[in-house]
């Protein structure tokens, strides 16, 4: 074979080698795919039908992606949802889209109006993740960056998302949230959380009254879709010997214009 051909056989095969490479990373990809649109756990069996990949090449795949961190198995090992890694992932997407840089001048905004930091937060899995955040020029602050994860109970963002819960699902979800306690002022009694939701819901706005760190307010209001469910929430929150609680909550205005002006850049 002249040297001509050998090139030509070799290009082709290193395209064909490629092009399988691709078709291999698209369908692993397609694993991620699922689980995300699925919404919840999924077990093996039900993602064999959703990827239509067999079941031994699919095991691999999870083994893979869960030792990376991008999948997790849920107690009792029967089903696999999204890791903390793939939301690290989502989140930075979301942070360098043009909808996010708009929404970040809104917070800044907000930070200079108040004076304090600022943050955008959602509800995941029975955590609060921080979509975004930008802080205000002062010493004395909880650092907390994007992607970190709060127990709801604790926060006020993660209370007001829990108390605009649909009814069914916020009793469910009660049921089955740990309570830890964090500081003296932590609410660990489901009866006295369910009323402090019941509050949040009826003044439409939430307060953390040192809850998950000593000598740290915050006070968050609801950032509502279309159809007006609470999908994320906007918050302020500071050390209380700058920032008294009490004074916190005069904000609550302002930070509804906030709260309506990233609702507008929602999807």
């Amino acid at each position: 074979m002249s040297g001509s051909h050998l090139l030509a056989a070799e290009s082709d095969r290193g395209r064909r080698e490629t092009l399988g490479e691709n078709s291999s990373t698209l369908k692993a990809f397609s694993v991620l795919e699922a689980l995300v649109r699925a919404g919840a756990p999924v077990t093996l069996s039900e993602l064999m039908l959703l990827t239509r990949m067999p079941k031994p090449t699919l095991h691999r795949t999870l083994a893979l992606f869960e030792e990376a961190g991008l999948v997790v198995r849920e107690p009792g090992g029967r089903a696999y949802a999204i890791g903390a890694r793939l939301v690290r992932l989502a989140t930075g997407v979301l942070m360098n889209d043009h909808i996010a840089t708009r929404r970040r001048v809104i917070l800044r905004n907000l930070v200079q109006t108040v004076g304090e930091t600022c943050n955008l937060a959602a509800l995941r899995r029975g955590e609060v993740v921080y979509l975004d955040r930008v802080e205000a020029d002062w010493p004395l602050r909880l650092h907390l960056p994007v992607g970190a994860a709060l127990p709801p109970h604790c926060s006020a963002s993660g209370k007001l998302l829990l108390a605009f819960m649909p009814p069914a699902e916020r009793e469910s979800v009660l049921e089955s949230l740990p309570l830890p306690r964090f500081t003296s002022h932590t609410i660990t009694d489901r009866q006295l959380l369910a009323g402090e939701l019941d509050r949040i819901r009826a003044t439409g706005y939430a307060v953390d009254n040192e809850e998950y760190v000593v000598g740290v307010a915050c006070v968050a209001v609801p950032v509502r879709d279309a159809s007006g469910h609470a999908v994320a929430a906007v918050a302020v929150h500071a050390a209380t010997a700058r920032l008294p609680l009490a004074r916190a909550i005069e904000f609550v205005p302002q930070m509804n214009d906030a709260a309506q002006q990233i609702a507008a850049t929602l999807a």
